[in-house]
């Protein structure tokens, strides 16, 4: 539980009041009872209590203090940003949109029954007058079952219920293609953010380590063995230094507002994973899936519903055969004994103008475009693959490479740290030195995080959203 401020206050005060409250009375208590070992005795409970009190106001505040939320993993990110995902929830809807299309197409399919009630009120004086039998009297009064059956209509409700389901497929894997493209957005944002971190903690290093040299060469100035230029040269690179810390800051502070914006939730702090990197398999292998990419598969649904939704404009073309039943409950017409009748209705479009011809050819090239699309999603899918392999490759080539020149970087300036110590080397061979060791620190922490951004951008390019090694 957290207590506001004002709370800690009225806790605090509550505390101290009983503490007050017991030391006073106790004092009372020792003014009236004249001993000397009571006096002992109370003196104890007082300082007793005078310890206790701060340590009651330290425990309510240690209660009240909110607690600092865990660090956030790539994959818990990522499960915030699933719930968050407005595109996500769309796509979800969607996925519901289709399964409502297809329970109308169903339900053209399948039988009517409905019941129906007519009351008709007929002319009096017609009724005097007329020398018809149908009229019987002043009101009519009709209550039926109506069961109705589409037995023949060129296959319409089959290519519904077919259309249907295969946009059921596409939109189930769209949204699957969404959830892949979220991921490597927010392992992008992810470690983006790292990134900046890791490049504030090496600028910090290297800020540290040049005051130090500031501080050893005005030492040395003091003695006459340094130059007063050598010290203004270095106080200009801890200046330099400090301008680039205030912008990797803010570099920091907009990669975790991204990743903020794509989990809904604020990011105190983040923990790299630290997994290796798997092999990766031969070229062909990973474009050969290509083929199973959740958005080339949705292209090719796509192009089925366009298919059948030309077959059901087609169908206009054909005769409509439908069976027409009655039951009825009450009739008080000239056929009122007659409980029930049935028809069959035969309709043959012969000339609807040029509606029919219309909607087929529009069908048609419909079909038609959403087949290149399937087509140009195959081709670029591959493409993708192809490029994300010869980035992820090379990327995790020049990471090694800066790897040992990092390495070789630390060396180098321990080298001239003791060499200058030596008098061996001058102020400038230090200070190129620390610089070198700042390029090539910054340099592989670039490189690594921007192959582990690459490393999830080739996943998504091959269509895994799982976590762990690639498919």
């Amino acid at each position: 539980m957290h207590l506001p401020p004002g709370d800690e206050a009225i806790l605090f005060l509550d505390c101290f009041a009983t503490s007050w409250l017991a030391m006073t009375g106790l004092v009372d208590l020792l003014i009236t009872l004249d001993c000397y070992h009571m006096n002992r005795i109370g003196a104890g409970i007082i300082m007793f209590l005078m310890i206790a009190q701060p340590a009651c106001m330290a425990a309510s505040i240690a209660k009240s203090a909110p607690q600092r939320s865990p660090a956030l993993r790539l994959s818990d990110c990522y499960a915030l940003a699933l719930k968050q995902s407005e595109t996500i929830a769309i796509k979800a809807e969607l996925i519901k949109e289709a399964e409502g299309r297809f329970l109308q197409a169903l339900g053209a399919a399948l039988p009517h029954i409905s019941f129906s009630s007519t009351d008709t009120q007929n002319d009096a004086e017609g009724l005097t007058s007329s020398s018809s039998s149908l009229a019987l009297s002043k009101k009519d009064s009709e209550k039926k079952f109506v069961f109705k059956q589409t037995l023949f209509s060129g296959f319409k409700e089959f290519a519904g219920i077919s259309g249907s389901g295969s946009e059921r497929k596409q939109r189930v894997k769209e949204k699957l293609r969404a959830e892949q493209l979220l991921l490597a957005d927010v392992a992008d944002a992810f470690y983006l953010l790292i990134e900046q971190q890791e490049d504030l903690k090496a600028l910090k290093k290297i800020e540290t380590a040049l005051k130090g040299r500031v501080r050893d060469l005005k030492d040395r100035a003091q003695l006459g063995r340094s130059r007063r230029s050598e010290v203004v040269n270095t106080q200009a690179q801890v200046y330099g230094v400090e301008a680039e810390i205030e912008l990797v800051k803010s570099r920091e502070a907009l990669a975790r507002q991204l990743l903020e914006f794509l989990t809904g939730e604020p990011v105190y702090k983040v923990a790299d994973e630290g997994s290796a990197f798997p092999s990766l398999e031969d070229e062909q292998y990973y474009i050969s899936k290509a083929n199973l990419r959740p958005d080339v598969l949705a292209a090719w649904e796509a192009w089925r519903v366009a298919e059948k939704r030309l077959a059901a404009a087609s169908s206009d073309f054909l005769p409509t055969v439908t069976a027409e039943g009655n039951y009825y409950a009450q009739r008080t017409t000239s056929l009122k004994n007659a409980k029930w009748d049935a028809q069959l209705k035969v309709d043959l479009p012969i000339f609807k103008g040029t509606e029919t011809f219309g909607a087929v050819g529009e069908a048609n090239a419909k079909a038609h475009q959403t087949r290149l699309e399937f087509l140009r999603a195959k081709r670029s899918a591959a493409q993708d693959i192809r490029d994300s392999i010869v980035n992820f490759r090379a990327s995790c080539a020049r990471t090694n490479t800066l790897k040992k020149a990092l390495y070789a970087a630390g060396m180098n300036y321990h080298l001239q740290k003791e060499d200058y110590r030596l008098s061996l080397v001058n102020n400038l061979d230090v200070l190129q030195a620390i610089q070198a060791l700042q390029d090539a620190k910054r340099n592989f922490i670039h490189a690594l995080y921007e192959t582990k951004r690459l490393f999830w951008q080739l996943r998504a390019a091959v269509g895994d959203s799982v976590f762990g090694g690639l498919l």
